[in-house]
């Protein structure tokens, strides 16, 4: 049996495992888990994960769950380009500060964008007030500010000269806001070369193709959705809606 990893494009890390594992030709069966129908709640998909998320890895009877892991562990087993995940100690560090912080600030922030302009209505039929989406925004900025003085700042990459998985799991993120029509890139020149040189180094086909959805987002107003993942989001859907 070869890897598999099951993935939808739709989400963020599992962008970032797709355009990892292609890019470095990892010979992969690419397993569609489609989230708006509810398909990693069935029971099959619970033994490769059982905590029913995306993405994750079955490699032979090894399974592997989370996107970091999942990333590192195809990074250590194909022997990938050491500027991913440099061997250098404090190269390294830089790139595991960056992922320590960008669960509860890009990721934290960047994402909400689509779920109140898109998946909020979708699911509930519900707009929220412009003031709810320029609060999100807000927030957003404050982020995007503390990752170029932070971690930008004058380089290139987030490590330096070559892309990391710290640019990887930073630009799938972005990308949610950009697919709902927030120019988060405009005025923020060295935000804007930043996200060229990735797509550069990624390759831009690569990455137009890994985005493809986020970027076709409104063509999913009229899915059909798994009445299961409805009432498992309510609790979420109901606090973001405060």
């Amino acid at each position: 049996m070869g890897l598999e990893l099951y993935l939808d494009l739709l989400s963020q890390p599992c962008r970032a495992v797709y355009i990892f594992a292609k890019k470095n030709n990892v010979p992969f069966e690419f397993k569609h888990v489609e989230l708006f129908k509810g398909q990693h709640y069935r029971e099959e998909f619970g033994k490769v994960n059982i905590l029913k998320k995306v993405p994750a890895l079955k490699d032979g009877v090894f399974t592997l769950a989370e996107s970091t892991a999942i990333l590192l562990y195809l990074s250590r087993k194909y022997n990938t380009p050491d500027h991913w995940y440099p061997s250098d100690t404090q190269k390294r560090a830089r790139v595991d500060e960056y992922l320590s912080w960008h669960h509860t600030n890009i990721r934290g922030n960047a994402g909400k964008a689509l779920w109140i302009k898109v998946l909020i209505p979708l699911f509930t039929g519900q707009t929220l007030p412009p003031e709810k989406l320029q609060e999100v925004m807000d927030e957003l900025a404050i982020s995007l500010k503390q990752f170029e003085e932070k971690f930008l700042q004058d380089k290139p990459f987030i490590v330096g000269s070559e892309i990391s998985l710290a640019d990887l799991m930073a630009i799938v993120e972005l990308m949610q806001p950009i697919g709902v029509g927030c120019a988060i890139f405009e005025d923020r020149p060295k935000l804007s070369e930043w996200r060229n040189r990735v797509e550069e180094a990624v390759g831009k086909e690569l990455f137009q193709e890994a985005h493809e959805i986020i970027l076709n987002i409104k063509e999913l107003s009229n899915i059909q959705i798994d009445p299961q993942l409805k009432e498992h989001l309510a609790p979420v859907l109901r606090k973001m809606m405060k």
